[in-house]
């Protein structure tokens, strides 16, 4: 696919990150204001690593994955 800009290693990171954060503020782990904003910055990494393509690598011209 053409759009895709991250690498495989940079997706799996990403997929991880996510689901840490989600876990974190839907867990219960973090409560309050900070528990709401890792439930709704959880799904950024999440998506972003699933789907392949970074809006802000696209914004940069920037890619990890090799030509």
């Amino acid at each position: 696919m053409g759009f895709i800009n991250e690498a495989g290693w940079d997706r799996i990171v990403r997929v991880v990150l996510g689901i840490i954060l989600l876990y974190l503020g839907w867990g219960g782990v973090v409560t309050g204001g900070l528990g709401l904003a890792l439930k709704i910055i959880g799904f950024i990494p999440l998506i972003t690593g699933l789907v392949g393509w970074c809006p802000l690598y696209h914004l940069l011209r920037f890619s990890t994955k090799k030509a």
